[in-house]
């Protein structure tokens, strides 16, 4: 695989060491899941005066949100219009309204908190090269800027090559996001603020008051509770029903300052193409491409990967790509994020995600209505528009049947799926099968040095069978985004538990 398996943001900070919980504590607000959501969320209600525990399974900023490709904008490729046409003009206000004041305060707090987070301004664009898809950013920019964005349909940009036509939206940012959240994490501790790091939380007790459990069997005791672990490790509300998980890929390679083209960009040709820069210092800067969307355990991702290789090195002239990752997101049924009450009849306990890919002025917009949920404050205009109670017949009905019935079809095909290979022998170093070995089904993957690790192949969150991801070298769940390594570790969620361990010979 080209250049590092890592993230850039992961591998430009220093790793976290914040204490594994240890005993039975009782505070205002416990927090699980420590990514943008969990994180931002925290501060905010630490700074509102009430006391916070975040609970975070593994290292804090290091999971969905250390692999982003961390944009703040407020333009979201081609959201506007399909809002305003889905449901309505008031519908697209809100949303623009909600995304800028999330980029504003990311603005605020990195200045109050003096975070030196490489936050820049830059102009945002969705783009399409093919004449076909003119009349599509056009409208969208007419949609946006009705939204109240400061939108503009152009037919020029700065990328090296010539586009047929694009929206822009200037005033957006970029910036690192694990030195803010980092940062912000640092001053929610420093106010006495709590952060557990490698303490699952394996359930969850509702009531006047509620109570989290770990893993080791210690209690956190708080009158509220918000589930931010991107994915709903607690779903009492069925959105599983409701999100559809997907994964990208991101290359990433260096070029001279002086072909930095300024800008963020995205257009939906070509299977999604995302650019943008990040300082390094030097006259250097390192770009990012993100594109080559997946459905989780489908096969062939390292030619996926190589995909965007190539179009990165063509586009850019990088002789070298430095780093490759992929992110995942989660989209709801009818394109708006879910934040709020964790189900109809909850009083104490909190949720949020469905981000569609823009979970960086999504997430600080989920942490600002949290806030202001919990807290009983002014809740903003757009409480309702993100509340997970709405129900949108019509506009989710499409996507609802569509993903109810790919998640009914992987129970049942998983199951019945012909291997590729014929016994644990044909397996070669660095590659994975899903096999019936003594009457189970088993993940079995051999390592570069022919070990052999073989574990359950089906997923511990509701029974699907996991696929080998060539690329990542992971198995990962189809059906709602559940990923382990390969000795059946939990990487990420809904799934809480490993997969077992399996003999083969």
């Amino acid at each position: 695989m080209p250049g590092r398996a890592e993230s850039y943001w992961m591998d430009s900070t220093e790793a976290t060491g914040y204490p594994e919980l240890t005993e039975d504590i009782q505070v205002d607000v416990a927090v699980v899941g420590a990514g943008i959501v969990g994180v931002s969320t925290a501060w905010e209600l630490a700074k509102a005066g009430r006391s916070v525990a975040v609970l975070e399974a593994d290292r804090i900023v290091a999971n969905t949100t250390g692999y982003t490709t961390a944009k703040l904008t407020s333009l979201h490729t081609l959201i506007y219009r399909r809002l305003t046409v889905s449901l309505g003009p008031e519908a697209a206000r809100l949303y623009a309204t909600s995304q800028q004041d999330a980029i504003g305060r990311v603005h605020e707090i990195a200045a109050d908190l003096g975070i030196d987070c490489d936050l820049e301004t830059r102009p945002a664009y969705t783009y399409v090269t093919e004449e076909e898809g003119v009349d599509s950013v056009r409208a969208e920019a007419e949609a946006a800027l009705d939204a109240g964005l400061p939108a503009q349909f152009v037919t020029a940009g700065t990328l090296p090559f010539p586009i047929a036509g694009a929206v822009r939206v200037d005033g957006q940012a970029q910036f690192h996001p694990r030195k803010y959240l980092l940062g912000l994490a640092a001053d929610l501790v420093a106010h006495g603020g709590l952060i557990f790091e490698r303490t699952r939380v394996m359930s969850l007790e509702e009531g006047r008051t509620c109570r989290v459990t770990t893993e080791n069997g210690h209690t956190v005791t708080a009158r509220d509770v918000v589930v931010a672990t991107h994915y709903p490790v607690f779903d009492r509300g069925l959105l599983m029903t409701r999100l559809i998980p997907h994964r990208e890929l991101v290359v990433a390679g260096v070029i001279p300052e002086s072909d930095d083209p300024n800008g963020m960009f995205i257009t939906p040709e070509d299977d999604t193409r995302s650019v943008r820069t990040a300082p390094l210092g030097d006259g250097r800067r390192l770009v990012i491409v993100t594109g080559e969307k997946f459905a989780l355990g489908s096969p062939g991702v390292s030619d996926r990967l190589w995909r965007l290789v190539g179009w990165t090195r063509r586009v850019f002239d990088v002789e070298e790509i430095t780093y490759h990752w992929a992110a995942q997101d989660n989209v709801s049924t009818d394109g708006v994020p879910f934040v709020g009450p964790l189900h109809l009849g909850s009083e104490h306990t909190w949720v949020a995600g469905g981000f569609g890919g823009w979970g960086m002025s999504n997430g600080v917009m989920a942490s600002r209505l949290l806030t202001a949920l919990i807290t009983g404050a002014s809740p903003p205009p757009w409480a309702d528009f993100y509340t997970p109670k709405r129900v949108h017949l019509l506009t989710e009905a499409p996507s609802f049947v569509k993903n109810s019935a790919f998640v009914a079809k992987e129970f049942v095909a998983g199951r019945l799926r012909a291997s590729h290979v014929d016994g644990v022998a044909d397996i070669v170093p660095g590659q994975g099968a899903v096999m019936r070995v003594n009457g189970q089904r088993c993940a079995v993957y051999r390592d570069d040095d022919g070990k052999v690790h073989a574990v359950s192949a089906t997923c511990t969150h509701l029974g699907c069978t996991v696929g080998f991801n060539d690329a990542e070298r992971t198995w990962d769940c189809p059906c709602h985004g559940s990923r382990f390594d390969v000795d059946g570790n939990v990487l990420h969620g809904p799934a809480k538990n490993a997969l077992e361990s399996r003999e083969v010979s």
